[in-house]
């Protein structure tokens, strides 16, 4: 009987050793595979929003870049100077 039980833990203990080793390996290659996944894998990108469509301008801004062209045409000209230029330019932005 003692060689048939020595014989029944031996086995026992291999089975048990085989078994935890097949695991380890297991969770080894699928931590790797994960891994490469990971990095093969490009992020997914966030959907592109378009910039709203701006707003068409109208007489009243069409009128007010015309008044910026000429108050630039006039700097340039050296009719107005910078601080006149700026002033002007507030006075037609309305700010």
């Amino acid at each position: 009987m003692p060689g048939l039980i020595r014989g029944v833990a031996r086995t026992a203990v291999v089975a048990g050793t085989a078994t935890a080793v097949s695991n380890r390996v297991t969770r080894r290659q699928q931590g790797r595979w994960a891994a490469q996944q990971r990095y093969e894998a490009p992020p997914p990108q966030p959907a592109y929003q378009a910039e709203p469509p701006a707003a068409p301008a109208g007489p009243d801004m069409t009128n007010k870049i015309e008044q910026l062209k000429q108050l630039g045409e006039l700097k340039n000209q050296g009719v107005l100077t910078e601080a006149e230029f700026e002033e002007q330019k507030r006075t037609i932005l309305g700010s």
